[in-house]
């Protein structure tokens, strides 16, 4: 990329001879002879270092690097004057000069001077996108939440994020199952990519060349070989969501890849070594979908040597407001809209709303909200939905009252990981009473 330089200098001579000599050495160069030109040609276009004299008519090059250091700090700034001292030296690098030359200075001086402001130039860019990089993912973190269960769920991120092992991820959907798995790779500090695939979303019948790759000619319409999602993510993470909806014949492969670490693509005998990372999610109970035979066993226990539950939002109602002020904020300055606010009867009714949709469906109203500007349309159809989300309606046919009462224990069981009082509060039960019913159904 050609760097791009603006040039300030009141003497028109010596302004041409420069932006010349810089030409010459392929840089794009802009000119400007006082304050107030440098200062305009800063806003009209894009740039990457400003050469600046020390004494330009009524004002000085001191000015041009106070305003570039508050309005475009990243950039290289390397000041030249006649009137060279070691008073204007230290004033200038005080303020954020990168380099300061002596007029006259020789080609290869002012050349060095212009490296060197580029080198900061390019090292402060790093910076930023360093510190843009950390911060969207404190950011993935703050999604999570600051109630109690999202803490703990944090900690045992963190604790996990490290090791290579398969994590298994639960939660109704909305709940935020993908947003964990990035934050998952994220501090994994892996260096290869994170890839997301829902497997619901795939076609049966190019399932399997879709994750594990496929060589020319394997099946009609393969005019060339591909590589699967699995060699797309070598060296990072691959995060299967709905891995429920994956056929048994996909699953026992999948199964293989986990225990050998190797992939073979469909029409292949080649095996190809692999370094990636799985995380898998669904938001079916898997241990029910292993009773009801829907998943293999075997590789229910291979995707869940750690699990990870993602409680749903009626779960940590605290988190609302903090939730609603970052979607509002992310809203704003994806459509530059001015900032709308919600009144405190509003946010009342928010926080009360059950939310079936999770925290997905809090980012869709509020992102309309923020369009549309009407707090009326927000709110028109939460009660509608909070009775028609909150009431249980009895099948036409009845319903075995035991069996049910039996199965939700065994599904609070199961998401919990066999903690009773997590099984307790999951069915918002006292804990005394939830002991009598496995007692009751023998479930001990």
């Amino acid at each position: 990329m050609t760097e791009r330089l603006l040039v300030v200098e009141d003497d028109a001579q010596q302004r041409q001879l420069l932006c010349e000599l810089l030409r010459a050495e392929d840089y794009q160069v802009q000119s400007a002879d006082s304050v107030e030109t440098a200062i305009l040609a800063l806003k009209q276009q894009p740039l990457d270092l400003v050469l600046c004299d020390w004494k330009l008519g009524q004002g000085s090059g001191l000015q041009v690097l106070q305003y570039l250091r508050q309005h475009y700090p990243q950039l290289g700034f390397v000041v030249a004057t006649a009137y060279g001292s070691v008073s204007h030296a230290v004033e200038a690098i005080q303020a954020g000069a990168d380099d300061y030359l002596t007029k006259p200075f020789k080609r290869q001086e002012l050349l060095l001077a212009i490296s060197k402001g580029l080198s900061a130039w390019r090292l402060r860019q790093q910076n930023q996108q360093l510190t843009e990089q950390l911060s969207e993912q404190q950011q993935l973190v703050e999604l999570i939440g600051h109630a109690p269960c999202m803490q703990q769920l944090f900690q045992r991120i963190n604790r996990i994020s490290a090791s290579h092992a398969t994590v298994l991820i639960s939660g109704e959907s909305g709940t935020g199952k993908e947003l964990a798995a990035r934050a998952l790779h994220q501090l994994s500090g892996r260096k290869g990519p994170f890839i997301a695939i829902n497997c619901g979303a795939i076609p049966e019948q190019l399932a399997e060349a879709e994750l594990f790759g496929a060589e020319k000619g394997a099946y009609t319409g393969a005019h060339q070989s591909k590589a699967g999602k699995f060699e797309a993510a070598n060296g990072g993470t691959l995060f299967l969501d709905e891995v429920a909806e994956l056929p048994a014949a996909l699953q026992a492969k999948l199964l293989r890849l986990l225990q050998e670490g190797k992939v073979t693509r469909l029409g292949s005998h080649q095996e190809i070594s692999l370094d990636v990372r799985l995380i898998a999610a669904s938001h079916q109970d898997l241990a029910l979908a292993v009773q009801e035979g829907r998943f293999r066993e075997d590789l229910f226990y291979r995707l869940n040597v750690v699990p990870l539950h993602m409680p749903a939002l009626r779960e940590r109602r605290e988190d609302i407001p903090r939730l609603i002020q970052h979607f509002l904020q992310k809203s704003q300055q994806r459509y530059q809209l001015p900032a709308a606010e919600l009144s405190k009867a509003a946010l009342r009714q928010l926080m009360d709303y059950p939310w079936p949709g999770n925290v997905r469906e809090l980012a869709n109203r509020i992102e309309r909200f923020v369009l549309l500007a009407d707090e009326r349309e927000l709110l028109a159809d939460l009660n509608t939905a909070a009775t028609v989300s909150s009431g249980f309606v009895l099948p036409a046919e009845g319903l075995n009252w035991q069996q049910h009462e039996r199965d939700c224990l065994l599904q609070a069981l199961s998401r919990s990981n066999g903690n009773r009082a997590q099984a307790a509060k999951l069915l918002q039960l006292p804990y005394k009473a939830f002991l009598y019913r496995l007692e009751k159904y023998q479930l001990g």
